[in-house]
């Protein structure tokens, strides 16, 4: 089958269109979660659908889900959550651990050589940042 005639044939059986409901968001969430599990194994047809899917998804969540600016502080605080890390492991990104814990207490503003330093500690864009 030709990889037109196969995405025809995909898009009848999961047809794309935007999504205005939690239920259609699900919907879209398994036939996603369905790919994945078999990701080696799909077609390119399969992959165009998925990404069409993946935006449509990225869409909807946007506009119900909008999310809140953090601040710089706030993303610190998270990342070390997320990371299983204590102020004191921090120690190597801000030289001392009495900086440390003024930067994180809002005390004391981040150096750009922190924000540097932040960026390649938790492998994320200095930009998260500032």
């Amino acid at each position: 089958m030709s990889p037109v005639a196969e995405y025809k044939q995909l898009i009848a059986e999961v047809p794309p269109k935007v999504i205005h409901s939690e239920k259609e968001n699900r919907y879209y969430l398994a036939k996603i979660d369905e790919m994945n599990a078999r990701w080696d194994d799909l077609t390119k047809a399969e992959r165009d659908l998925y990404e069409t899917l993946a935006v449509l998804i990225e869409d909807f969540e946007k506009k119900t889900y909008p999310s809140r600016p953090v601040s710089p502080i706030e993303a610190i605080r998270e990342l070390m959550a997320a990371n299983g890390l204590k102020q004191k492991d921090l120690v190597g990104v801000f030289e001392t651990a009495s900086v440390a814990s003024e930067v994180l207490n809002g005390k004391r503003s981040l150096t750009t050589e922190h924000i540097r330093r932040l960026g390649r500690r938790f492998k994320v864009s200095p930009a998260l940042f500032l």
